[in-house]
């Protein structure tokens, strides 16, 4: 069901809005933004979010696009790779990891939601796919984050070193002198964001769609 050759008949928008927590409403909204950015086509390819204005002046949107061709993130049966293009599905199994919380939610569909959303933040630092995330996939990261501020690009480096040995701090506590961090896996990654709201912090503004039709 990853491509729909045409507007998905009411059993299918049931189907997804079960699948990804979506309202049958909010699977319909997607679907015609589906449609605009592949330009009516049956799959989007990267090239069709490289597109978008808001995106490009996002400072990590060489990982936001990588991140909807992540079979990681759309694929619990073949996690591995990247694909070139994708179907609505696919799109939409992506979109549900920045859907906002709903009004109604049990504390468990609340951390459920929470570590789903931190699962797919922790894929895109992990840009080898081996588990964890090394130093130089974090100075990767945090360069894109900074470079393009002039006061402080040049010291992105820096910065991304003192946050991993931050991080090693808080997962292993005090390290011997000869002893090295290897990387932040994801258990490392969950106890660094202790405390931090991530559910309301990850949005689709980029896409220009409105997050309030989406927290019904």
């Amino acid at each position: 069901m990853g491509a729909f050759h045409s507007r998905p008949d009411e059993n299918d928008i049931r189907h997804l809005a079960e699948k990804t927590g979506f309202s049958v409403e909010q699977v319909e909204i997607l679907h015609r933004r589906f449609k605009q950015l592949s330009r009516d086509e049956d799959t989007l390819q990267r090239e069709h979010l490289y597109g978008i204005p808001d995106l490009e002046r996002n400072p990590i949107r060489t990982q936001i696009v990588a991140a909807f061709f992540d079979k990681r993130n759309f694929d619990k049966d073949s996690p591995q790779g990247t694909v070139q293009e994708i179907g609505f599905e696919q799109f939409l199994t992506v979109m549900s990891h920045f859907r906002p919380l709903k009004l109604r939610m049990t504390e468990e569909q609340r951390e459920q939601l929470r570590l789903e959303k931190l699962q797919f933040l922790f894929n895109m630092y992990d840009l080898d796919n081996d588990g964890k995330i090394s130093l130089e996939e974090y100075r990767h990261v945090v360069y894109e984050l900074l470079s393009q501020n002039p006061q402080i690009g040049n010291e992105s480096a820096a910065i991304a070193d003192a946050a991993m040995l931050e991080a090693a701090r808080i997962c292993m506590g005090q390290m011997e002198p000869d002893q090295v961090y290897e990387g932040i896996t994801f258990q490392d990654f969950l106890k660094m964001w202790t405390g931090i709201d991530i559910e309301t912090k990850m949005h689709v503004r980029f896409l220009k769609m409105d997050n309030t039709t989406l927290c019904k």
